[in-house]
């Protein structure tokens, strides 16, 4: 490994780890809930919003079977902090104002009894993800972001509606697997990491494989990277402290854009 990549390696590593420090339960939960924040204004800035659909969670550092969710009809774009609901995996809101949405609970609440690993998860309606959905098929390697993905993502190929039913919830969830991300057919993008900035980015970034994909094979046909190659490129850019480190600056960006968010 040359030097610079040994480089970025061991930023993103001192990133994490500087990170996951904290000095009581409470800043911790500040920390996970503030990221959470800024996700929401993120999604709304890059346009992933569609009407009240739409969903990021994060496991509560104190309560595992807990959840901070958006509240459902609040517009990403304008949601703050102080209107996050704290949710228990039986649906019960236990602080906060607010509508739950089904949906999310469904999909979030199976997502975090089902894998403790996952601190975060996310899901949009964005409108590359949800085209690139319908043709019920994985990306491929055919650029060095896209090899974030390589076999560490799946295919939910079973639309039955919304996803309000728990047994559906459970479905979604063994077809993620222990993979970081899933295409729901006919429907759009799930992520989910070990932080919100890790979950947050895989969306971001998998929305973008998904429409530079869309626009590859529009123009003819990709030319595949090799699977030892899009497989090293992996460990580069497809772990969590990549993910980490990536978001940090777009949280950099929209928190002194829109620092209200955090009232």
């Amino acid at each position: 490994m040359s030097n610079t990549v040994n480089s970025i390696v061991m930023t993103q590593q001192g990133y994490d780890q500087q990170a996951t420090k904290f000095e009581s339960v409470e800043a911790e939960r500040l920390h996970r809930k503030q990221r959470l924040t800024a996700a929401f204004r993120l999604f709304g800035k890059l346009g992933f919003d569609e009407g009240a659909a739409g969903h990021i969670t994060v496991r509560d550092p104190e309560y595992p079977d807990r959840f901070w969710v958006n509240p459902f009809g609040v517009s990403f774009k304008q949601i703050k902090m102080s209107q996050l609901l704290l949710v228990d995996h039986h649906g019960e809101i236990i602080e906060g104002d607010g509508l739950l949405n089904g949906a999310a609970f469904t999909i979030h609440g199976s997502i975090h009894a089902a894998r403790p690993d996952v601190i975060a998860a996310a899901h949009a309606h964005s409108i590359y993800g949800k085209s690139w959905s319908t043709l019920g098929k994985k990306l491929d390697p055919i650029t060095q972001d896209s090899c974030a993905f390589y076999e560490d993502h799946t295919l939910f190929d079973d639309f039955t509606g919304v996803v309000l039913d728990m047994n559906e919830g459970k479905r979604i969830v063994s077809a993620l697997g222990q993979n970081k991300a899933c295409i729901l057919q006919n429907h759009g993008l799930l992520t989910v990491a070990g932080s919100v900035d890790a979950a947050a980015w895989w969306f971001i970034t998998m929305e973008r494989n998904c429409q530079a994909q869309l626009l590859a094979e529009a123009a003819g046909t990709p030319k595949l990277i090799r699977p030892d190659i899009a497989r090293l490129t992996y460990q580069t850019v497809g772990k969590e402290e990549s993910g980490k480190f990536a978001f940090q600056s777009l949280y950099d960006v929209i928190v002194k854009e829109q620092p209200d968010m955090f009232e």
